[in-house]
């Protein structure tokens, strides 16, 4: 039995079809009705040939213009049956929905034999009685109509522009003191004279974002996106908190052929390839400081798949760019050349995986390395490493479980660790003295997230994760580095949360989220923040 949900992307295009042609047909009403020739005087054959030259012409135009009206009355009559099948099959279905048991799935039922036998009567019968279509169908036909008249979006070039973006509304309360109250990412030691919690409310995590498709290139199919958040920073003005400034998130160039890719631009780590399901947390993805290697880096990449007789493999290599971190804030200029660019070498990555053939809910593993020489102030230099393992499960007929694991040294600049929540006084001991010491410790984390999804509108996620380093030799180093002291050896994040969507355009959520932060020396702080989010993509 054809779902109501099946149905209705017919019944769209059938109306769609059908109202074009009515608009044919009148226009070629108006046009017979004005081509249509007054009686003119009878002239005899010796009248001026001019005359009979504009008659002949007006003779076939009008010849002309009722087979094209004939042709269209005969496509309305056969849009019109076709509708008609369409109603009655969504009426049955809906029947059939209503005696079901109540909720989303539907039970097919076996082919009627009388079916065949009745389909003529059906036809017939469908000029004399009237079509029973609900209110929301009705809804669904004139927001489609609507949709036609609406004016698209226009780029410069005769390609296709896709807008899309995300308005994003959140709530928190928190419990603690953290070291961003709209986006947690550590806990730190409470505040003398602050109170134990806050609460607000922000904006600044809306998305915009577009999507261009160009033309075909070397037999490339070529494509851009570009993202923009609100989470740039804050004005010096009235309502800053409110209205964040606009920063870049993701601008990417893509050549896709076949079975190969090439990427460039600002995007995610491709080793690190999943991300967290949060509402709470989207402009830094969740885990940011606790087990997720995430930061947005200038990336020049390849992928290359093979097909398999069981499973798809992908390979991808590229040369990256990693933020310097803590690094070039400690100086004046923000652009200060790190330690990856004054090695003269640029940060090299590999990933395998290998993915399972369903479309629906693949599996995927993958396993990375990754190689980042980094030279500091006065000649010194580390080389940074690190290895990664991510992975993609379906457990459940609606669960799935993914994460991923890393573990190496002098890769701060991708996230995945806490760093200290204060700015170096003296950029110059930082950069030759604190930063190599701090590349050459140790780090390992991961994070884990469940995800049950009930249906298409319900869907719970349990997450955690967890980010460090090595605390003895944290430890051995704050001995005689005070800003070491300030860097947290570990820290600790969990968070679940529930994502409603009414509408594939609408969601709202509501998410717990409890951070658990190690100093080098002395009992850890906590935190917690209760959070509601709601969104609307459009």
């Amino acid at each position: 039995m054809t779902s109501p949900f099946h149905v209705r992307p017919q019944l769209k295009r059938y109306a769609a079809l059908l109202f074009c042609s009515f608009l044919g047909v009148t226009s070629l009403a108006h046009a017979q009705s004005a081509a249509t020739p007054t009686p003119a005087p009878t002239t005899n054959s010796d009248g001026p040939p001019e005359l009979a030259g504009k008659v002949e012409r007006l003779t076939k135009s009008l010849e002309q213009t009722q087979v094209e009206l004939a042709e269209s009355r005969t496509e309305i009559q056969r849009l019109r049956a076709t509708l008609q099948e369409v109603l009655d099959r969504m009426n049955a279905a809906t029947q059939s929905g209503a005696a079901a048991s109540g909720h989303n799935s539907f039970t097919p039922t076996p082919p009627d034999p009388s079916a065949s036998t009745t389909a003529q009567t059906k036809s017939d019968e469908a000029h004399a009685a009237p079509a029973k279509i609900s209110q929301d169908d009705w809804d669904v036909l004139n927001a489609r109509v609507d949709e036609q008249r609406q004016t698209k979006v226009e780029s410069g070039s005769r390609f296709r522009l896709k807008l899309s973006g995300l308005a994003l509304f959140n709530a928190f309360a928190g419990f603690g003191q953290v070291d961003n109250v709209e986006l947690p990412g550590i806990a730190v030691p409470k505040f003398y004279g602050y109170s134990g919690g806050n609460v607000g409310a922000s904006v600044r995590q809306s998305i915009v974002g577009l999507t261009g498709f160009g033309p075909t290139v070397f037999g490339a199919r070529t494509s851009a996106d570009l993202q923009m958040d609100f989470f740039g920073g804050v004005p010096n003005s009235y309502g800053a908190t409110s209205a964040g400034l606009a920063e870049v998130r993701l601008a990417r160039l893509r050549l896709d052929w076949k079975d190969t890719a090439v990427v460039a631009g600002l995007d995610y780590p491709f080793f690190s390839p999943n991300l967290p399901t949060s509402y709470m947390s989207v402009v830094v993805p969740g885990f940011a400081s606790a087990g997720n290697l995430w930061n947005w880096t200038p990336t020049i990449r390849v992928e290359h798949r093979f097909d398999g007789p069981l499973a798809a493999f992908k390979v991808e290599a590229g040369f990256l760019d990693p933020p310097s971190g803590i690094y070039n804030t400690a100086n004046a200029n923000p652009r200060v050349v790190s330690p990856t660019q004054n090695s003269r070498q640029p940060t090299y990555a590999v990933r395998v995986s290998v993915s399972s053939k369903s479309e629906d809910r693949p599996t995927t593993i993958g396993f990375s390395g990754v190689y980042s020489p980094q030279r500091f102030v006065f000649g010194y230099t580390v080389a940074g490493w690190a290895g990664t393992l991510d992975w993609r499960f379906p457990l459940l007929p609606h669960a799935e479980l993914s994460g991923e694991f890393f573990t190496g040294h002098g890769i701060d600049g991708f996230g995945g660790v806490p760093l200290s929540p204060l700015r170096p006084t003296d950029a110059l001991q930082y950069a030759a003295v604190t930063a190599p010491e701090l590349a050459n410790i140790g780090v390992i984390g991961g994070w884990s997230q469940f995800k049950l999804k009930v249906n298409t509108r319900n869907e719970f996620n349990v997450a955690a994760g967890t980010g460090g380093r090595k605390s003895d030799d944290l430890s051995q180093a704050a001995a005689n580095n005070y800003f070491l002291g300030t860097v947290p050896a570990r820290n600790q994040m969990m968070f679940v949360n529930y994502v409603f969507r009414p509408r594939s355009d609408l969601l709202f959520s509501a998410e717990y989220r409890r951070l658990r932060t190690y100093e080098v020396t002395g009992a850890p702080a906590s935190a917690g923040q209760l959070g509601l989010a709601m969104g609307f993509l459009f």
